[in-house]
């Protein structure tokens, strides 16, 4: 076996900003839409999603290939026009604009919290309140005690000490919440009027947070979340408009942000880490967040089941809006179910993936794989073999001159993948671990 590997990996599987990709105007109405059958989406597979999405109390679920609307469905009354929660997915919000006061020079994430909120918005020592910075709110890092009453409270009797600031992981809503008003007297604006001018209207969305009891709560109709995601697919950049210039404070808001919890960022969930934690426990679960999801996803995700969804290697864009069943305040469980109707769109037989009947016959082992997918035929050279992804696009091209080879497939993003031999048109389906 004598494998020469063509590796079509393009540059948005490692970084780099999304290529061509459609921004919507920012004025009106008006989406390009693609239509899910040039995806190779079957219309029964959609209907069950949709099924799947009724079922459990949706209101609005949008998802966008190359930024255009492959699919796009309201659930019991809720509309287009209708604006919904975003719970904690608006933290993702709260992330970009701190990105943006410093990269105006209202603020640095290396500064103390105190030096915007001022002396005693804890209730620690001056000493443990004085190691609390910007960045460890971000990372919810700050150690305070997320085991009070009520972890909402922003109160400074609230906010009590458990550990040093950069120890200890605790998804804590109280000192989040504090950054907005940390950007509000840095910038000397209103979070809402700063919002606006940075980010709302040079990309057309639309919404406001509003006071919930102690929290800040983004409201908006499912397009504007949606519009948010195109930003954040293409790096902070709206059609040209590079709203988010500090690429450094950019990557490391959609990477690992501290060792004691990889699947976190800045207020971002990450996907394909190798654990995570959840909130209310300290403790650390092996494997990734979303086993359903490609591995470079990355995740605003809220109470109630507000999903959004971002895959830059494969420039998609989805979201979900609603209700769960369950009282999580991050349903990660409801948003991997909703991953395997979204992997499974893909019609079996569709385009590229139809599987002529006889001839010869591939073996694929081990599947899933996770570094290595063996390969072999009856008896023939292989020759020439296409890899696509879920979504059609194909991904990796290798040339195998025996019956049999081993292909290096560490670095593929989680997923459903078709190994096809176009010599013969055969087909086999593998999952990437």
């Amino acid at each position: 076996m004598k494998p020469c590997i063509l590796i079509l990996f393009l540059g948005c599987f490692f970084g780099g900003k999304s290529q061509n990709l459609y921004f919507p105007p920012t004025v009106g109405s008006t989406w390009d839409t693609l239509a899910p059958a040039s995806l190779g989406y079957c219309q029964p597979k959609i209907d069950s999603l949709y099924t799947f999405l009724e079922d459990n109390s949706t209101k609005a679920f949008i998802l966008l290939k190359d930024g255009k609307i492959v699919l796009e469905k309201y659930f019991g009354g809720h509309t287009a026009t209708s604006p919904w929660q975003w719970a904690s997915a608006g933290k993702t919000i709260t992330a970009f604009m701190v990105g943006i006061a410093q990269q105006e020079g209202y603020l640095s994430i290396t500064d103390t919290t105190a030096q915007y909120l001022g002396q005693g918005w804890t209730n620690a020592t001056p000493q443990q309140e004085e190691k609390i910075t910007v960045r460890h709110q971000l990372t919810m890092t700050s150690g305070l005690d997320d085991g009070v009453p009520d972890h909402y409270c922003t109160l400074d009797t609230c906010l009590n000490y458990l550990a040093n600031a950069g120890t200890r992981w605790a998804y804590h809503n109280g000192p989040y919440t504090l950054l907005d008003q940390v950007i509000a007297n840095a910038t000397g604006q209103s979070l809402n009027s700063y919002t606006t001018q940075k980010l709302k209207t040079p990309t057309g969305m639309t919404g406001s947070f509003f006071s919930v009891g102690y929290n800040n709560v983004f409201f908006s109709t499912a397009r504007s979340m949606a519009r948010f995601g195109l930003l954040i697919l293409n790096q902070g950049n709206w059609n040209g408009n590079q709203l988010l210039t500090d690429a450094a404070y950019f990557n490391d808001m959609v990477n690992t942000s501290q060792n004691l919890n990889n699947s976190y960022g800045y207020l971002w969930w990450l996907n394909g880490k190798a654990n995570f934690m959840v909130p209310t426990l300290q403790t650390v679960f092996p494997g990734y967040m979303c086993p359903n999801a490609p591995a470079d996803m990355i995740s605003a995700i809220g109470s109630g089941g507000q999903f959004l969804n971002v895959v830059p290697s494969q420039n998609l864009v989805w979201l979900r809006m609603g209700d769960e069943p369950g009282n999580s305040n991050v349903p990660f469980l409801l948003n991997d179910d909703i991953w395997e109707y979204v992997n499974d769109l893909v019609c079996q037989n569709a385009g590229i993936f139809e599987q002529p009947s006889g001839g010869t016959s591939i073996e694929l082992y081990p599947n899933p794989a996770k570094e290595q997918l063996s390969i072999a035929v009856n008896g023939e050279t292989i020759g020439e073999v296409h890899v696509y992804n879920a979504l059609g696009q194909r991904v990796a091209i290798w040339s195998i001159d025996a019956s049999s080879g081993v292909l290096d497939v560490e670095k593929f993003p989680h997923g459903i993948y078709y190994l096809t031999l176009p010599r013969t048109g055969k087909v086999q389906r593998w999952i990437k671990e």
